[in-house]
């Protein structure tokens, strides 16, 4: 088998870091509606002095929950990872720059990690086995 000319492998790549990356915010994302809730998720960004924090609130929880289950579905893929990569390099600048790299200490590693793959998809879109894609054939 020749693995540098294998599309197929290629796409089934795109598909299982599309899937976990969006497995990933989605899950974030459930976890500042459920489990931090809208009240307590403002009032995190409003201890870190983000305007406007419910507002924001709501817009960060929707971008991760809806962002992820779209990424995850491959529909406006591009688009949804632009906005899912702002978010990270937001969380980067506001919460884990100042505890330095190491996840182990609060830093940015795990979210420069989100915010690097969403930039890929940005970039590259989401592959052939996406909703994406069949949107596309079917108005072809």
């Amino acid at each position: 088998m020749h693995w540098q000319n294998n599309k197929t492998l290629a796409e089934w790549g795109l598909v299982v870091l599309r899937v976990v990356v969006g497995l990933v915010f989605l899950v974030h994302g459930g976890q500042k509606l459920l489990m931090f809730g809208l009240g307590g998720t403002a009032g995190f960004f409003g201890s870190l002095g983000i305007p406007l924090p419910m507002v924001a609130a709501v817009v960060v929880i929707a971008v991760e929950l809806l962002g992820g289950l779209a990424l995850l579905l491959g529909l406006g893929t591009r688009y949804v990872a632009l906005l899912l990569a702002g978010d990270m390099l937001v969380a980067i600048l506001t919460v884990h720059l100042p505890a330095g790299f190491f996840v182990s200490d609060g830093g940015y590693e795990f979210v420069l990690t989100l915010l690097a793959a969403s930039l890929f998809f940005a970039l590259a879109g989401p592959g052939l086995l996406s909703l994406d894609a069949r949107l596309t054939k079917s108005s072809a």
